[in-house]
């Protein structure tokens, strides 16, 4: 929960920052009562921390290695393929992104096109699930010879996959609001076992607020990497013009505050993952203090996992459970 002094020290903040823009306190006041009301009125609480644990910390004590997008380093992404190699490989979860076809079949894939990872061409909103069946989802992959003709699968075919295997989800949630939280909550009321093995986690904060609203009893996490709206992952800047990309770091920097101070608590999320670069002891003691877990991206040496599991005690989510790797962006 948020303390009184998290609280107090938050609305003061806005008080300040709309008195000095505006210079009329009656404005502030206004504005900063509403921005309360608004958050108390409209936040969902935060899910019981026992149901929190239990999705997070499986193994009592220990923290958890979360494959990325099922383990991409190790088998082709996003496929029962690296579902089951994840599992053999001692990851305790998976991270699963969630994606639509044309016709509207939830499936696994983390671009917005093809391209990257399987023998066709072509965005992913334009193909029917027909079509997409047809791709082998293991052509662009270091071990293609090993995984041959390995499909994309549907959402509930992943689901079923680590179910049986005993695999904690992250559903990473790239967009489609709407899509999304329906999909989620037909599967949520067909596998109930999902409540207490999963976690919805998204960047996009709508997308929380949405699952939140089609399903409150769903645990819930906001994604965060900083500067994510001016650069890309490797820290190359998305813009060329120069204006537009400070122009995006300024949207970063209220991006970053608004995650950090209001919209963890609007969503009710039960947990938090940041790239890794940010965190800290006294980092993830902040989110503590919240009643929030911090999770760890992307964690790919055994130096870092070593840190991360035996210092800070905190799950990560890794590209590969057998060896040390780039990060996958």
């Amino acid at each position: 929960m948020l303390q009184l002094g998290d609280e107090v020290t938050l609305y003061s903040l806005v008080f300040v920052l709309v008195l000095l823009g505006t210079r009329s306190p009656l404005w502030s006041t206004a504005l900063t009562t509403s921005l309360y009301l608004f958050v108390a009125m409209f936040r969902f609480p935060q899910l019981a921390t026992s149901r929190a644990r239990q999705v997070l910390n499986p193994v009592a004590g220990k923290a958890s290695a979360i494959a990325h997008r099922g383990g991409g380093h190790d088998a082709p992404e996003n496929t029962i393929a690296a579902i089951r190699e994840a599992s053999r490989n001692g990851a305790t979860g998976v991270e699963l992104d969630l994606g639509f076809s044309a016709d509207g079949v939830p499936i696994l894939m983390h671009d917005d096109t093809v391209d990257r990872t399987t023998n066709g061409s072509g965005p992913l909103n334009k193909m029917s699930f027909s079509e997409l069946r047809k791709l082998d989802a293991s052509a662009k992959h270091r071990f293609r010879s090993k995984f041959v003709g390995e499909k994309i699968p549907t959402l509930e075919e992943a689901v079923k996959e680590c179910i049986k295997l005993k695999l904690t989800i992250y559903f990473d949630v790239k967009g489609h609001p709407d899509e999304s939280a329906a999909a989620l909550k037909d599967l949520y009321k067909k596998y109930p076992v999902l409540y207490n093995s999963s976690i919805v986690c998204s960047f996009q904060p709508k997308v929380i607020y949405r699952m939140r609203q089609s399903d409150p009893e769903v645990l819930t996490a906001l994604t965060h990497r900083p500067w994510s709206l001016s650069c890309l992952g490797d820290g190359t800047p998305r813009f060329s013009s120069l204006w537009q990309h400070h122009w995006m770091m300024m949207m970063d920097i209220l991006l970053d505050w608004a995650h950090h101070h209001l919209l963890w608590r609007l969503c009710g999320i039960s947990a938090f993952l940041i790239q890794k670069n940010v965190v800290s002891q006294d980092y993830v003691q902040y989110w503590a203090r919240r009643g929030v877990e911090v999770v760890a991206w992307t964690i790919n040496t055994k130096l870092e996992k070593d840190y991360f599991q035996e210092v800070l005690h905190i799950n990560y989510i890794t590209d590969s459970l057998v060896e040390d790797c780039e990060p996958h962006y």
